[in-house]
């Protein structure tokens, strides 16, 4: 068991390595900086690293800590490896949250708050609700089924947004479609920023401090109720905490999936699966993941920018298949 001295610590270090990958990144690119023009103001040395890359890699870390969390969360309280924000159409059901308030025209915003925030918190929860129903239906809250469910919702999702898309006017429709691949932009509206912190922060707090139930209930529904802990208590304060922080990076950063799948099992492979520990870890490695795949994204073609989504894409592509044929093994004796 992990003291709070041994966590202080670890979380220390990764912070530390988080800034110090954020530090170095901030330097590739199809433009090379130098670390005088930067100390001395030197233009255009200063302002590309202060005003472009900095802001840029501080939303993936932003982004890449709510996303992995939130992966992490929703795999044990839907008791399933394979759940990830972004395969169970939680993502894209605030993604349509967001287009629906741009296209209708909610323009309203306030105190860093938005229609198009509060409609992608609605989608992101009312999707996690439709996702947890129809894997109930079919009889399969906890295997592949509830992972069918997920990719339909998805699929339906995703071809309602491309449908808004195209309705959007021309000069949005390749703006668009680049958001909804996932795209990462060097985003400066603080007072935004500093809501969207506070809002991953209250979310992330939340399942920390849950953290101890759900250690508990990766036990089983049974043996949780036996240990004192009760699901329908415990099941709509998380959900709505891993919700919120997949609103608040999709509003955002757009879809970016995968990164709530690599990175908690990766996660788990080093320091175990204490939520207490890999809460905190998911989201420091979430953020070096995401930085470092934008990263990518910025320089794996010369003078173009992939969105971000498709690099996190090609990573967890595979490792989704590799974890679905694991599963299906052991439940299925290798079937699907």
């Amino acid at each position: 068991m992990i003291t709070a001295r041994q966590l202080l610590k670890e979380v220390t270090i990764g912070l530390c390595g988080l800034a110090l990958v954020v530090f170095l990144c901030a330097f590739v690119g199809s433009e090379p900086l130098s670390v005088e023009g930067i100390v001395k103001g030197r233009q255009p040395d200063a302002q590309i690293f202060f005003q472009v890359r900095i802001p840029r890699l501080l939303l993936a870390v932003l982004v890449g800590a709510s996303l992995a969390s939130a992966g992490a969360a929703f795999q044990v309280l839907l008791r399933n490896p394979l759940a990830e924000p972004y395969i169970l159409g939680i993502s894209s059901g605030a993604g349509l949250g967001v287009m629906t308030a741009v296209l209708v025209g909610v323009h309203w915003s306030g105190w860093g708050l938005s229609g198009a925030s509060l409609l992608a918190f609605v989608g992101a929860a009312g999707t996690t609700l439709l996702v947890w129903w129809l894997g109930g239906f079919t009889g399969r809250t906890v295997g592949p089924g509830l992972i069918l469910a997920g990719v339909i919702v998805n699929v339906f999702f995703s071809a309602v947004m491309m449908l808004l898309a195209s309705m959007a006017p021309g000069g949005q429709f390749q703006t668009t479609l680049f958001w909804l691949m996932g795209c990462l932009s060097s985003y400066t509206d603080w007072p935004v920023w500093l809501v969207s912190v506070v809002l991953v922060g209250a979310g992330f707090g939340v399942l920390f401090r849950l953290s101890p139930q759900l250690n508990i209930l990766s036990l089983g529904t049974s043996e949780a109720r036996s240990l004192g802990v009760v699901p329908e208590r415990l099941f709509p304060t998380a959900l709505a905490a891993a919700a919120l922080m997949t609103s608040t990076a999709v509003s955002l950063s757009g879809l970016i999936g995968f990164v709530g799948l690599i990175v908690p099992h990766s996660v788990r492979l080093l320091f175990g699966a204490d939520h207490r520990r890999l809460l905190p870890m998911c989201a420091i490695f979430g953020a070096v993941f995401l930085v470092i795949s934008d990263t990518i994204a910025r320089i794996l073609i010369h003078q173009v920018q992939l969105p971000t989504g498709v690099v996190t894409a090609l990573a967890g592509g595979p490792f989704f298949l590799f974890l679905l044929i694991r599963q299906s093994k052991q439940l299925y004796g290798g079937t699907l």
